[in-house]
């Protein structure tokens, strides 16, 4: 934890418009990203579904399993730059 205060009270000494400006593209690549991602997850799932009818429940139920740890990893990253933005 020092690491993370030592890094952010740098940033408030020497450049705390660009440690807010950065914190707040990354909070949005980290969105951008989840949603790509789990367009992708869907796509596949479709496809699979299209060429193995008799497996969609567990096709869908991998899909929606892997969409929640997406969105949990996503949440994270943008936690991480809105704090950013923040402090």
């Amino acid at each position: 934890m020092s690491l993370l205060n030592t890094v952010m009270l740098q940033a408030a000494e020497n450049g705390a418009g660009l440690a807010k400006g950065l914190g707040a593209i990354g909070a949005g690549i980290a969105a951008l990203a989840a949603g790509i991602g789990i367009g992708q997850i869907g796509k596949g799932a479709v496809e699979s579904i299209a060429r193995q009818p008799e497996a969609a429940g567990d096709i869908r139920s991998s899909m929606i399993l892997t969409a929640a740890f997406i969105e949990g990893v996503a949440l994270f990253g943008v936690i991480a730059g809105l704090l950013a933005v923040v402090m």
